[in-house]
């Protein structure tokens, strides 16, 4: 087990470990280094993540490292026991009492839907029970003939098709928070003590909410800040490790000032929730681990000073002496002086490459400048020599002692080994492409009839023919009926309010003269929208500098590969701000195209211009969010990152907005509350809006004052 102190730490060191020793072997257990983040903003990616290194601690035959960041190390989990009873294995031939079974998958995390789509969800159809087990790459039907399991098939999503045949399968939980009966009871009793006592009538409701939830045997969204009154002890994932598992501290002391970190703003969040009624005296939200930490055997701190380690006591302190590698900076014939030197004194020379691409330009330079490569053996590595290998560890080392130097395609060419990451692409619309993603009683729209409400797929004969089609129905009874192949025909329905909507006549020209009333009003806006950037055409703004090698180096320190359209995107608004026209950019992308990363290099840009940025946002925990991310990204940069929200005290608010008169703060994130009147920029050159449109018109009337400033 490796425990470092923050999630970005532990990504990096992920990083390098996955270069190591793959997939097979590397387990990330990891929670945001916010505790409200976390909360409010979990993501069902790295819930998964979390399971599935449970996953591997509970099965001893396992080999391999959990790296865990301090905040995950706190986190409250069921006991070890109960996620080993947790696990439902099916096998052919057996019988299993459905009602049972479905009552399990529900206990365990996983969710009831129509039709399977995605991991964690659950489908039953007569006697055929569709699974996408949360470990597994493809979902899988269970067919059975009464109580006995008849056959398990894997099957594809997109066309349901069934595949290939298995014996057995095994369902591991698809949550770390798995409740049961008697947890539930716990729960109960403790909310109806506070209930009963509490006078509140804001908390009372809000906690009558948890406890319906709890009856009704429910994981409420905030059932995560409720599960030290559910469990009968504060499990943590130390309690998942097996006695004398090696331990590795990943500097002690900076850990120990991230929890210090931690706790002062897991307290500022609870007292946001107990003013909020939200919260009572004496609710744990996470375990308490400070002491575990001291307890655990066998232990190894690493750190690059002895100093703050005194409170520990050693049995050996190991001294190694390695240094990061040097750069060359292109500069071949020096990088054939020091190859040529270390070989001299026996080093072991290892040259990385990120792939065969890089590998071919290697060997050329090697050849171009007489540098003798001794083995291009991927597999193994020659002792004092030097040796090509292709690899992802991010940097470069110089071993003394043991005599090895790695160089990386980054120290010599000074290019930056990038991740790429996996992204869920969304529809940009919400065209149907199969009936199969409609429910009866959904509402849709037709492009020329209007809104309807969908009744099912019914067979019409037609001249001896049988074609399925699509029956939507409108008001007063009337029906139209499409061939299922012109599904693209119908659009569903989305409302930002959730109301149910009011049918459309057939052929009463209203849903007509609805769209052309909608497109007068767009040429209106169109027109309004000339005139505004004709205007705007004519004022003079800050024209900021073409990119320097300081914005190139925060370009290139992003540890991804960046889609094309991430960087069309960056392009354009450099270009923008390079220009001396004020730039008002609307960025549009789904959830997972990176825009966080194309605002940061434009403030990175300002910034360098010794321009203040402003990042505007709808929510506290969104500010929060922002507020981590920048710090993280911008740690290498000498740049000052403030944030002005409502879990700031007022002392803290007033020294920010000191600074921020005082130049003192370079990017400021924070709610409406930057949009205040004591809140005075030295120089501002950036706005950044997240989410504007849940902005309200109070609030875009002082954006526009800012704007036009």
């Amino acid at each position: 087990m490796l425990l470092t102190s923050t999630y970005g730490e532990a990504e990096r060191i992920i990083s390098d470990l996955l270069s190591l020793l793959g997939e097979e072997f590397v387990y990330p257990f990891l929670v945001d280094d916010s505790p409200m983040v976390e909360f409010l903003m979990s993501s069902q990616e790295k819930i998964i993540s979390r399971v599935e290194a449970l996953r591997f601690l509970s099965d001893p035959s396992k080999k391999g490292i959990l790296v865990c960041n301090i905040a995950a190390s706190r986190l409250i989990l069921p006991s070890p026991t109960r996620f080993k009873e947790s696990i439902i294995k099916i096998a052919v031939g057996e019988e299993y009492d459905q009602h049972e079974l479905l009552h399990r998958l529900e206990e365990i995390g996983y969710r009831k839907v129509t039709q399977v789509q995605t991991q964690g969800e659950f489908s039953i159809r007569g006697d055929i029970l569709d699974i996408f087990e949360m470990s597994q790459l493809e979902p899988f039907r269970i067919e059975f003939f009464g109580d006995e399991v008849d056959g398990i098939r894997s099957f594809e999503v997109e066309t349901q098709l069934s595949k290939e045949n298995q014996t057995n399968l095994t369902i591991f939980p698809a949550s770390d928070i798995l409740l049961r009966e008697k947890d539930y009871q716990r729960g109960q009793s403790a909310l109806e003590k506070q209930i009963s006592k509490t006078l509140s009538p804001i908390l009372k409701s809000y906690l009558e909410e948890i406890l319906s939830s709890f009856h009704q045997k429910q994981v409420h969204s905030d059932s995560r800040k409720f599960l030290s009154l559910c469990y009968d002890k504060t499990w943590t994932v130390f309690d998942y490790i097996e006695k004398d598992t090696p331990v590795f501290f990943d500097d002690y002391q900076k850990l120990m000032n991230q929890y210090e970190s931690f706790e002062r703003e897991l307290a500022q969040y609870f007292t946001e929730d107990l003013q909020n009624n939200k919260s009572f005296s004496g609710m744990q939200y996470f375990a308490d681990t400070e002491q575990t930490y001291k307890k655990q055997s066998p232990v190894t701190f690493f750190s690059n000073l002895q100093k703050g380690l005194g409170n520990l006591k050693f049995d050996h302190i190991y001294q190694f002496n390695q240094y990061p590698m040097q750069e060359f900076f292109n500069q071949f014939s020096f990088l054939k002086e020091e190859i040529e030197r270390y070989k001299k004194m026996d080093y072991t020379i290892v040259l990385q490459s990120s792939n065969s691409m890089g590998s071919k330009t290697l060997e050329d330079v090697l050849e171009e400048y007489q540098i003798k490569l001794d083995s291009r053996d991927k597999s193994s590595i020659c002792k004092e020599s030097v040796n090509l290998i292709e690899g992802n560890l991010r940097h470069g080392f110089h071993f003394v002692d043991e005599k090895i130097l790695l160089i990386t395609e980054h120290e010599i060419f000074q290019k930056k080994l990038k991740r790429r990451f996996r992204r869920q692409h969304a529809s940009n619309a919400e065209r149907l492409k199969d009936y199969n993603e409609l429910e009866k009683g959904d509402y849709v729209v037709h492009h020329i009839h209007g809104i309807g409400q969908y009744l099912g797929i019914e067979t019409i004969e037609i001249k001896g023919i049988h074609r399925d089609y699509v029956s939507v129905q409108y008001e007063n009874g009337d029906q139209i009926s499409i061939p299922v192949e012109q599904i693209q025909l119908l659009s569903k329905y989305v409302s930002s309010d959730g109301k149910a909507p009011k049918l459309n006549k057939l052929n009463d020209g209203h849903f007509k003269k609805a769209k052309q009333k909608v497109k007068n009003q767009v040429e209106d806006i169109a027109d309004d929208l000339i005139k505004l950037y004709s205007e705007r055409s004519q004022l003079k703004g800050f024209a900021f500098s073409a990119d320097d090698d300081e914005q190139h180096a925060f370009d290139d320190a992003f540890p991804y590969v960046e889609t094309d359209d991430q960087l069309r995107s960056i392009e354009e608004i450099k270009r923008d701000m390079q220009d001396s026209h004020p730039m008002d950019r609307l960025l549009v992308g789904d959830v997972g195209f990176g825009k966080t990363e194309v605002a940061m290099r434009a403030a990175f840009k300002a910034v360098n211009d010794h321009k203040q940025v402003v990042v505007l946002v709808p929510t506290t925990v969104l500010a929060q969010q922002h507020y981590t991310n920048f710090k993280e990204r911008f740690q290498n940069f000498a740049v000052n990152i403030d944030v002005l929200s409502r879990f700031r005290s007022k002392k803290e608010q007033a020294e920010t907005l000191e600074k921020l008169k005082n130049g003192q703060v370079d990017i400021l994130i924070g709610t409406h509350r930057v949009l205040s009147k004591d809140v005075v920029f030295s120089d501002l050159g950036l706005m950044i809006i997240d989410e504007e449109q849940r902005f309200g018109v109070k609030h875009k009337e002082t954006l526009k004052e800012l704007k036009n400033k």
